[in-house]
């Protein structure tokens, strides 16, 4: 199965890169939609066998059967959740990174790749203004980054209550109800408990409403504070700053979830809604969202570095050589072990085209989010719920039901027109679009809103 002589013309490997190529230089993007399970198991019917297929055919069903029946998430008509529009060289650079068996657990296996992991972690911490200290790691996504944040957080409030004679054992995180399912999910992992902190009218956690969340509940019953810095449904960026203030006045870790937001950092039109980041304990930002970059990648960012790395580091004996130096090892700073360098597709697209370019496209998607506004409010039967912070904006068609909603996505799908689906919001059934992709348009968000005519 490893050998080169069961394919002596390399054609397994050539079928695969010429795919690759293809796909990366299409031009324009299909949107394509799932299919049943009756249709897949019909049109590609078993393929795991006992003596394989081959590769010509087991890419033919790839090619033909199974990723037609994948949402293209970089379509730029693909408005939904929060899409993945990749450059093509972060893309393209993925190719490489699967193929060079590279393991970006530690510097010793790895010192290169963790190298230029690590400087895309710099310019991500000099956007937020963390210190020269400030490091971590690229993780798959927002969940195991909140996860490991969570959990270094918990781990400092217990050393430093141990050291301090105080026998508390915190096990409480403030949060809103905006903020992204995963802090409730992680919070269940750890057996901890999320206590809620009311919105003010503008949806952020503010200083006020946080500081007699905790006062009710007892301060030194908290381990974390997790703000957010764009909110998945609405794009809110909490009171950063007032939010800081009353977790330096507690001594509670702050936690901010850019994981979609984050990227606005970039953006000097936005640049002012994140004041007060520079004051978090730990912050992540997913890539593969607002940065261009390709599934999966998650930068998680401590301020203090150290702390982390007590709460992480994984001891054994065949260990010992890479965890008994000073070096640093990405997976001291979350959980797992087990690692690809799955930041070197940033890296490699920030080298090849400069920050600058990233400022532009990121203020691009945000000019054609003001654009789409700018169409709701003119058009009579929409209505916005909410001024978009960022590139997220939600709204309603006056007069729908739930079911007009889901028949609206339902025919834009079927067209291949384009991917929108609802949202609710306090029990109202709405829908929005998240503009992260730079190949989306002014014109893509106006034909879009004359279907709901």
């Amino acid at each position: 199965m490893h050998s080169f002589d069961k394919d002596p013309d390399h054609i397994a490997v050539d079928k695969v890169l010429t795919y690759a190529r293809e796909r990366l230089l299409m031009d324009p993007i299909p949107l394509d939609g799932p299919q049943s399970e009756d249709y897949l198991l019909s049109a590609a019917g078993q393929t795991i066998t006992a003596a394989g297929l081959g590769s010509t055919r087991a890419m033919e069903l790839f090619e033909h059967t199974l990723a037609p029946a994948c949402l293209s998430t970089d379509h730029p008509r693909y408005l939904s959740f929060i899409p993945c529009a990749p450059t093509r060289e972060a893309a393209a650079f993925d190719v490489v990174v699967g193929a060079s068996s590279i393991y970006g657990g530690s510097w010793m296996e790895g010192a290169g790749a963790v190298y230029a992991e690590n400087q895309a972690l710099r310019w991500i911490s000099d956007l937020a203004g963390l210190p020269e200290e400030a490091g971590g790691v690229f993780v798959p996504g927002g969940t195991v980054g909140n996860l490991s944040a969570l959990v270094t957080a918990r781990h400092t409030a217990r050393a430093k209550a141990l050291a301090e004679g105080t026998g508390a054992r915190p096990f409480r995180i403030a949060a809103t109800d905006n903020a992204h399912s995963s802090v409730t999910s992680m919070a269940a992992v750890m057996d901890a408990e999320v206590c809620g902190v009311v919105v003010d009218d503008m949806l952020r956690m503010t200083g006020p409403e946080l500081r007699r969340t905790l006062e009710e509940h007892g301060p030194e019953t908290f381990f974390a504070v997790v703000a957010t810095s764009g909110t998945t449904n609405f794009g809110v960026v909490d009171d950063l700053d007032g939010v800081a203030e009353v977790c330096e006045e507690f001594g509670i870790w702050l936690h901010v979830d850019g994981a979609y937001g984050g990227a606005g950092l970039a953006a000097p039109s936005v640049r002012h809604l994140y004041e007060g980041i520079e004051r978090a304990d730990s912050f992540i930002v997913d890539p593969h969202k607002w940065l261009f970059a390709p599934f999966d990648c998650c930068a998680l960012i401590y301020r203090d570095p150290s702390l982390a790395r007590a709460a992480h580091t994984q001891e054994a004996g065949y260990l010992d050589v890479i965890t008994k130096t000073s070096e640093w090892n990405p997976t001291d700073y979350s959980i797992g072990l087990t690692r690809r360098a799955r930041g070197l597709p940033l890296w490699y697209s920030l080298a090849v085209h400069g920050t600058d370019a990233y400022v532009e496209a990121i203020e691009d998607t945000l000019a054609v989010t003001r654009h789409a506004a700018a169409e709701i409010e003119q058009r009579p039967y929409l209505e916005a719920v909410r001024e978009p912070d960022l590139s997220v904006i939600v709204f309603r068609r006056l007069g729908w039901s739930p079911d007009d909603y889901q028949a609206w996505t339902d025919r834009l799908l079927d067209q291949e027109f384009a991917f929108v689906v609802p949202t609710t919001f306090r029990g109202e059934t709405l829908t929005r679009f998240a503009v992260v992709n730079p190949h989306t348009t002014k014109e893509d968000v106006t034909a879009i809103l004359d279907t709901m005519a």
